[in-house]
């Protein structure tokens, strides 16, 4: 999905477009610019904000090469073609990274560098083009919880566990240029951004443009918030960016999302965001972009806002767009950007159109049908206990079979009670006890109304005299040190301490499965009955074994909500019938006695909240903690890889690669690694938690010397292709139809022996085997993660075969060289009565790859099947043919 393109081509080809080239003046500075407006299309009125800053890096981009005119005039004709599929190019103004992901990103970087060498040309072309920033805030576990030193001690822990990935980053801010660092301890990504890192309007070689963003996570979506144009991508799509070339991508169609009347006063943004949720869900938005409008957004804050764009990925749709208007304005100035940078923003997207003006009644086209919601009908919601679209329905849950609503306890089991005893005393567990309360996650973190509102909870809480029982993990994790100047401010931290909920750490935490570990009690409780506990966090995913392994039951809830199922200790509750608890003369305390209304938190925010907090933190962000600044690094271009590292190691991808791609080869014979159903996400695919003592990936740690203590997550040694090679498709509640209990085990074909799936593909490519993966609806839902792509590489995975796939994740699978097919309507594995113990060939060549291929897959029974190309633009054909897409970038530039 890239064509080739220095950074700025301004003057580098004729724009034919130079006459709508404007001249801004702000403050006394003159400023250029390429005007919409100045095009005198009519058109442009009734185009989506979001498509116009589409336009926009179009028109300015235009080199007749990269860009061209037809590509402007698609894009003008937007309702025309939205339906049609057209490819258009944009280029993102810039790429943001967090550890988990960048850490991989910046391995491949210093490979390609080594292999630029190796085939005679400069390292130093492989550098971003483009401002990266990369946040550390997946790295940080909640070890220590419900202690005054928690933050302290967890980062000590963080440091100790990740000191190589840490080097290797700060490494990286030397080596390569336009690549900022914002070191551990800052806060959560996303928030960062938000508050910070995002520009709004670009400024560059004194040109002004809206700021646009890739990142690789796929809750980049956050900033659309802030009304600036961005979404998650694969991390190998994100490297390529970095390297200067433009994104190619389908016109998308834009759905509209109409919001009127006003939140009631007991419900909060999460209640309303998991409310669109379960609407855009059921309308289907995957691939589309959502554009709010309507005279509700006025009467939600940025923060609001932000909380809706950040859930984009849940509900399917590639941005939740909501244009600039006076509120960000009001944003950018509490959140202390310069009163001179505010203006000049504020005057050119008021010049380029682009600055939304609600009481004009000028709402622009949409596709389709319009979503309409009455704000006043939003409820308060639990989302779960598996997955964010659905609403939580205990009793239902408890009873159903095992699937995304259902555990399947037996009737007779559903009373089971587990008695333990914890720091002297007797406590007892039963299905939905609360096990974890997380207030987590830059969803609901970077929302001071939400996070007020559980503060003010726990006061209320406090006073009446409740307490939070001392078994239940309790943890606060703040998306920026902002978050903890105003709750000081507003004098709630004390009441939240009390209940436990204690600052653990700036950084995703929960929300990730950087859980910690249970206490041995509790653990053992749940191990002895088999229990279905239960997490409540105000997280953005709730996926299976994602928050802790031994936690089946996970909901979604707001900020206030978590304190208040702590204070319950069980999700199986109605708090419109039962009591909270006691209070300190015996009687019940209901959940609306102490529940603060949006007032109350609007007040509390507007007296605590001020711009010269947001001054005071990040002026210093880029300067981090004195563990951060002790790392000594060597300044070299190339990096001196450690052999016998566990954590940063140089991958296979460019070891080998040469200066001219081989041909296409069809696929013979192959087996089936795994036959997998509906809504495998990529936390089922790609290694993620904790890592299990006998798992391949335990085993290859214990040969190397490393104790069960040190294993650390999979997400910290993403940077070590032999960890993830062995950690994918790990996940202990993967359901594979090749064998008959839950887990990360597969049927070896040829003999018919189970293994685990990474023994059965090494095993596989040692025969000399090609291999497939057969799977239902939504494959590679979720996060946005690279490795999700390059662990089935890894393990010799040539092609894909699922009924529908999620974006990101087919765009991984295109750029690591897997050919992602799809099963014409209405087919599935099961229709076709495929067992996955058959062999596949595909007759896929050099000669029939076009763009809706279909190919006819025999197998080895004699069944015949066809199955749709999803090579979706004639480039993502060209990577295919390269190996990836970053082998295609690494040639281009080689030759360049």
């Amino acid at each position: 999905m890239i064509r080739f393109t220095s950074r700025f081509r301004f003057g580098a080809r004729a724009n034919p477009y130079i006459k709508a080239q404007k001249t801004l003046k702000v403050d006394g500075k003159e400023y250029k610019f390429f005007s919409l407006p100045a095009l005198g299309d009519s058109k442009l009125n009734h185009l989506p904000y979001s498509i116009r800053v589409l336009l926009e890096s179009a028109v300015r981009n235009c080199d007749e090469f990269a860009v061209t005119s037809k590509d402007v005039q698609n894009i003008l004709n937007w309702e025309t073609n939205a339906p049609k599929q057209i490819e258009i190019p944009f280029k993102p103004a810039r790429v943001i990274l967090q550890d988990f992901t960048g850490v991989p990103a910046v391995v491949d970087l210093a490979a390609m560098r080594d292999a630029m060498k190796r085939l005679g040309g400069d390292p130093q072309k492989i550098n971003p083009l483009c401002p990266v920033d990369l946040v550390i805030d997946h790295s940080v576990q909640a070890d220590v919880s419900r202690v005054p030193r928690a933050y302290e001690e967890n980062e000590k822990i963080e440091f100790s566990r990740n000191y190589e990935r840490f080097e290797f980053l700060k490494w990286g801010s030397t080596a390569f240029k336009n690549f900022l660092i914002v070191p551990p301890g800052s806060g959560i990504v996303h928030q960062v951004n938000l508050e910070y890192l995002a520009r709004v309007v670009m400024e560059e070689q004194g040109y002004l443009f809206p700021d646009s963003v890739v990142g690789t996570d796929s809750h980049t979506t956050m900033i659309n918030g802030l009304g600036v144009t961005g979404w998650g991508v694969g991390g190998i799509e994100a490297e390529a960016v970095m390297l200067g070339q433009t994104i190619s991508m389908v016109l998308p169609e834009v759905v509209g999302f109409r919001l009127h009347g006003k939140l009631p006063a007991n419900v909060t943004a999460t209640d309303l965001v998991l409310t669109c949720t379960q609407m855009l869900r059921k309308r289907g938005v995957v691939g589309k972009f959502v554009e709010f409008f309507g005279p509700g957004v006025e009467t939600l804050s940025l923060a609001d806002r932000a909380t809706i764009a950040n859930m984009a990925p849940e509900y399917g749709a590639t941005m939740g767009y909501f244009p600039i208007d006076h509120k960000t304005i009001d944003y950018l100035n509490l959140t202390g950007r310069p009163e001179s940078k505010v203006r000049q923003i504020e005057t050119y997207l008021r010049e380029q159109g682009l600055f939304r003006d609600y009481k004009s009644g000028n709402d622009p086209h949409f596709s389709g049908d319009v979503l309409d919601l009455d704000l006043a009908s939003v409820q308060p919601s639990l989302s779960g206990p598996k997955r964010p679209h659905d609403r939580k329905d205990w009793a239902s849950c408890l009873n159903n079979k095992v699937g995304f609503k259902g555990f399947g306890i037996p009737q007779e089991k559903q009373t089971d009670v587990a008695e333990f005893t914890y720091q002297g005393q007797k406590y007892s567990l039963q299905h939905g006890s609360v096990v974890i309360a997380a207030i987590t996650s830059c969803t609901n973190t970077s929302n001071p109304e939400s996070m007020i509102g559980a503060g003010l909870l726990a006061k209320n809480a406090v006073e009446k005299g409740l307490k939070v029982k001392p078994y239940i993990k309790t943890t606060l994790s703040p998306g920026s040190n902002v978050v903890t100047k105003y709750f000081e401010e507003s004098g709630v931290s004390k009441y939240l301490d009390q209940l436990g909920f204690t600052t653990a750490g700036y950084g995703c935490m929960t929300c990730i499965g950087n859980t910690g570990e249970l206490d041995n009690e509790v653990a053992e409780a749940i191990k002895n009955k088999d229990l279905v506990a239960a997490a409540v966090l105000s997280g953005n995913r709730n996926f299976e074994a994602r928050i802790h392994q031994q936690v089946r039951a996970n909901y979604l809830a707001s900020p206030p909500l978590v304190v208040a199922y702590a204070l319950a200790g069980t999700v199986n509750i109605d708090f419109d019938t039962t009591p909270i608890g006691t209070d300190k003369n015996g009687k019940p305390v209901f959940l609306k006695d102490i529940w603060p209304s949006r007032e109350q938190c609007g007040k509390a925010v507007e007296q605590a909240l001020k711009p010269q907090m947001f001054r005071d933190i990040y002026s210093r962000i880029a300067q981090g903690t004195e563990r951060w600044n002790q790392l000594k690094v060597n300044k070299t271009d190339l990096y001196q890889w450690k052999p016998e590292s566990t954590y940063i190691h140089n991958p296979p991808f460019f070891q080998t690669t040469e200066l001219n791609p081989k041909q296409v080869q069809p696929i013979k014979n192959a087996y089936c690694l795994l036959n997998l159903g509906d809504f495998i996400t990529t936390d089922h695919i790609s290694p993620a938690g904790s890592i299990s003592e006998n798992s391949p990936a335990g085993r290859y740690l214990k040969s190397k010397g490393v104790a069960k203590k040190d294993f650390n997550t999979y997400g910290a040694r993403r940077g070590n292709d032999e960890i993830m090679a062995r950690g994918t498709f790990a996940n202990t509640r993967i359901i594979n139809k090749l064998v008959s209990k839950v887990g990360p085990q597969t049927v070896y074909v040829p003999t018919g022996d189970v293994m685990d799936v990474f023994d059965a593909a090494d095993k596989h490519m040692k025969e000399g085997n090609q291999t497939i993966v057969l799977a239902g609806q939504e494959y590679g839902s979720g996060s946005s993660r690279d490795w999700a792509a390059k662990g089935p590489y890894l393990q010799g995975v040539k092609c894909v075969i699922a009924q529908s796939f999620e974006r990101i994740h087919r765009s991984n699978l295109v750029g690591m060289g897997i050919l992602p097919l799809e099963f014409l309507k209405g087919e599935s594995a099961d229709t076709l009565g495929l067992t996955g113990k058959e062999q596949f060939t595909i007759n896929v060549n050099e000669s029939n790859l076009t763009l809706g291929q279909t190919y006819t897959v025999e197998t080895s029974t004699g069944k015949k099947f066809q199955a749709k190309s999803r090579l979706d633009t004639e480039v993502e054909i060209e990577y295919y043919k390269h190996g990836g897409i970053l082998q295609y970038v690494l040639r281009k530039l080689v030759k360049a």
